[in-house]
């Protein structure tokens, strides 16, 4: 099992998990059986490993789907998602023959009478505990989660959906076991936009759950709004930050290389196959991720330099078989070196695909992003900064992308102008790629007395950046407004107040003043933002950046997935074909 890290999200559902299920069966000094669904599984390989079940008295983790043996001498805890599926499977290992002495449940969410009635009606005497432990969201990183529903998107953007207000009930209710999870009440805020309503319909359900699940605290008194603000926006607030091509480790890394599930597989020098899990268990990773590549470039072989120093070994140019040779001699390093290795290879595999062809598109990408060059001056005419790029041998995902910001550059083109880019990109049978952004509420056709506005950003001309990173995500200038309470609220309507003393500089901080670590910090106030229909990775680091710049507020980001610039692109492209099947919380146990 994955990350056992020993702060943020993962530490404090950690926690919960200990304090709610374990804690109840740790009365009885017997080993015991834990049975999970898919989506427990995957919680609770988030935050602990196997060695923190096994201190706990777990001694086997079983699948509830599958075939098991009867072990009628031992108790089973089960913890898994309120669904038929899941309750169905419950009451077939105890209807005949018990498979277990007794059976501990935890379910992640609200059970509904008529499952609950069910078992009672099959199962009844061998049930000890039956407990709804509110956590049904995934805790992603440190600062970061996801309601680990990448379906969602068609869901809410497809014209043809027929399962919206199932969805945002299902995400309302993720986010409020969020909240529960944290001890938080939050004022709810949403983006207001003229022409699309997910954002308001979300912050007007969750702030009714939150209501209810709030009504009466465990002191029989209605808890009162906490130190805390949630944010809800959508994905096309901001449609130019998932598209560019960006220079940081973590975001480059999966934009570029076929990471799946945080599984980053390359070759060894001897050609067998290798793999790496990029989380928060690496503290390397940890420590790169959200740095420039040319700083991860000059750092990795530094820091291998020195081990090697230290063991008296010539320094030498540093390159894989080194590494392994190196390995082999000094076991005692080996561990250490391993971990160095894996970032010297993807870095180097990042900096492969940057210099073939990444490099040349990055000034073209950041000149309309930004809306000036590098000297700062205006670009006047956007086509003739694109122009390079579409007679350019690029692949066709890439000429999209530059097509794409282009055309949100001027806030969408005449339907003439467009159709000539789409034959000169020749996708005319897959312009669904640039249409279907309309769903999201972004303009791509303008008729030429149309064009509108832009939003006002900071100004960010002080800040030191590289000049092929000089794009800010639009989601950092809102978490540094929001804590500096310069949020519009026109623009940000408030679903329900938050306490006037909320600004998470002024009045937080000298309540805060001495308390300076990060942990101590969780004390203290909390943005929480939801993007609706995926976050990037850019933006995910924005939140630890705002954390880290406040040190008195920290901003969590969560989303319904988690996308790179492909996934989105065939999300986009997708929206065009009739409902998909798509996996809820509700339905995904089984799947």
């Amino acid at each position: 099992m994955a990350t056992g890290s020993d702060h943020g999200l993962q530490r404090i559902v950690w926690k919960k998990i200990k304090e709610s299920i374990i804690a109840d069966c740790r009365k009885s000094e017997v080993w015991k059986i834990l049975i999970l669904d898919t989506f427990t599984t995957k919680l609770l390989s988030s935050c602990c490993k196997m060695s923190d079940l096994l201190a706990e008295k777990i001694t086997i983790v079983e699948d509830l789907f599958k075939t098991r043996e009867p072990v009628p001498d031992m108790k089973a805890i089960y913890f898994m998602s309120p669904t038929a599926q899941c309750v169905d499977a419950f009451i077939a290992d105890f209807k005949t023959k018990p498979k277990y002495k007794a059976a501990y449940v935890y379910f992640t969410d609200y059970l509904s009478d008529d499952l609950f009635d069910n078992m009672k009606r099959h199962c009844a005497k061998y049930i000890r505990v039956c407990k709804e432990i509110n956590m049904s969201f995934m805790p992603h990183e440190a600062q970061v989660f996801t309601c680990d529903n990448p379906g969602a998107f068609q869901s809410l953007y497809s014209p043809k959906s027929q399962d919206k207000m199932k969805i945002l009930e299902t995400l309302a209710n993720q986010l409020v076991t969020l909240c529960a999870t944290l001890d938080e009440n939050p004022g709810v805020r949403y983006k207001k936009d003229s022409n699309m309503e997910n954002a308001k319909t979300l912050a007007e359900l969750v702030d009714d759950k939150l209501e209810r699940h709030y009504d009466i605290d465990d002191g029989g008194k209605k808890k009162g709004k906490t130190q805390a603000q949630l944010l809800i926006v959508e994905r096309g607030f901001d449609p130019v930050s998932p598209i560019l091509h960006e220079l940081t480790y973590q975001a480059m890394a999966y934009d570029l290389i076929d990471i799946q599930d945080n599984i980053y597989k390359y070759k060894g020098k001897d050609g067998s196959e290798k793999q790496a899990m990029l989380n928060e268990e690496d503290m390397l990773w940890v420590e790169l991720r959200h740095k420039h590549i040319a700083d991860v470039s000059a750092e990795i072989p530094k820091m291998v330099k020195e081990i090697s120093a230290s063991k008296k070994k010539p320094d030498g140019k540093i390159t894989i078989s080194n590494l392994a040779q190196m390995m082999k001699k000094m076991p005692s390093f080996r561990k250490q070196l391993t971990e160095k290795t894996v970032h010297l290879q993807l870095a180097e595999d990042c900096m492969k695909h940057y210099s073939n062809n990444v490099e040349k598109l990055c000034k073209a990408e950041q000149d309309l992003a930004v809306g000036a060059d590098l000297e700062g001056v205006k670009v006047k005419d956007p086509m003739r900064t694109l122009l390079p790029v579409l007679l350019h041998p690029y692949n066709i995902h890439d000429k999209i992308r530059a097509v794409l910001l282009y055309i949100f550059s001027l806030n969408g083109t005449t339907d003439e102008n467009l159709n000539k880019l789409i034959q000169h990109v020749k996708i005319e049978d897959e312009q669904e790629f640039i249409h279907n952004w309309k769903e999201l509420g972004v303009p791509i056709i303008t008729s030429p007395s149309l064009f509108s506005r832009k939003p006002s950003r900071r100004d960010r001309s002080q800040e030191e950046k590289y000049n092929l990173s000089r794009w800010t995500p639009v989601i950092k200038d809102v978490m540094e407004d929001a804590v500096e309470n310069k949020l519009d609220t026109r623009e940000w309507p408030h679903q329900s107040e938050c306490p006037a003393a909320w600004n998470g500089s002024g009045a937080v901080s000298a309540r805060q003043k001495h308390k300076a670590s990060q942990d101590d910090r969780r004390t203290g106030s909390r943005l929480i933002i939801f993007v609706l229909g995926g976050m990037c990775f850019s933006e995910m680091r924005s939140a630890y950046e705002v954390t880290q710049a406040v040190k008195s507020c920290e901003v969590i980001i969560g989303s319904s997935h988690i996308l790179t610039p492909s996934s989105l692109l065939e999300d986009i492209k997708a929206l065009s074909k009739g409902p998909m099947e798509t996996f809820t919380i509700d339905e995904r146990s089984t799947a």
